[in-house]
């Protein structure tokens, strides 16, 4: 997941949620929740912040805890 290439909001979306699972596989978040609608995706992270985030903010977030975390997914 070096490269970011997202061809529409669906693959971001996606992407955000595999990210989560590598995060919370590593032992970086908690928990976290992705609700799935027909128009979009909620993304919440229990204990870390009680607001929805967008595909894109998740994407972000859960990037730079993988990143900053030095290990290998």
């Amino acid at each position: 997941m070096n490269q970011a290439e997202f061809t529409d909001q669906i693959t971001l979306a996606a992407r955000a949620e595999k990210l989560g699972e590598v995060a919370l596989l590593m032992g970086l978040v908690p928990s976290f929740v992705v609700r799935h609608f027909p128009d979009s995706w909620e993304f919440y992270i229990p204990d870390e912040t009680a607001q929805q985030l967008t595909p894109e903010e998740a994407y972000l977030h859960l990037k730079q805890l993988v990143d900053q975390s030095g290990k290998l997914p």
